[in-house]
């Protein structure tokens, strides 16, 4: 059975569509607005002395906040999707990372700006 569904996910203020993925996922993920987290990952990314979009800087700061990195066994590295994933974690909150991307998922559904479910996931993140 297909639980999974899509689901409009846009807290940037101005509505773009681009270039902030991970704090629009990560806003989703710990329930805080966009300014918050884009405050937060601006500073981390400081303290880093780099961008708070580098996979390095958000991972630190979900780190801090007390997620752990939980990688995806490469089995079948193109056939694993995004909607995959949702079927087989049907309750829980994670963010899923591709190699450009970041998305979050609560409890079988996943929010984003577009429809991602065909992206390969590589790695996720949860507490």
């Amino acid at each position: 059975m297909n639980l999974m569904a899509y689901i409009y996910y846009n807290p940037n203020p101005k509505h773009r569509k681009t270039d902030d993925c991970v704090v629009r996922a990560i806003c989703k993920l710990t329930n805080t607005d966009w300014y918050y987290t884009y405050t937060r990952l601006s500073l981390q990314g400081f303290m880093k002395c780099d961008w708070g979009s580098c996979n390095e800087v958000w991972s630190s700061y979900l780190r801090k906040l007390g997620y752990k990195r939980n990688i995806i066994p490469d089995i079948c590295p193109d056939c694993y999707s995004v909607e995959d994933f949702c079927n087989e974690y049907p309750k829980g909150r994670y963010l899923l990372a591709t190699g450009s991307h970041v998305v979050t998922v609560i409890d079988g559904n996943y929010y984003d700006t577009w429809d991602s479910g065909d992206e390969v996931p590589i790695y996720y993140w949860t507490k």
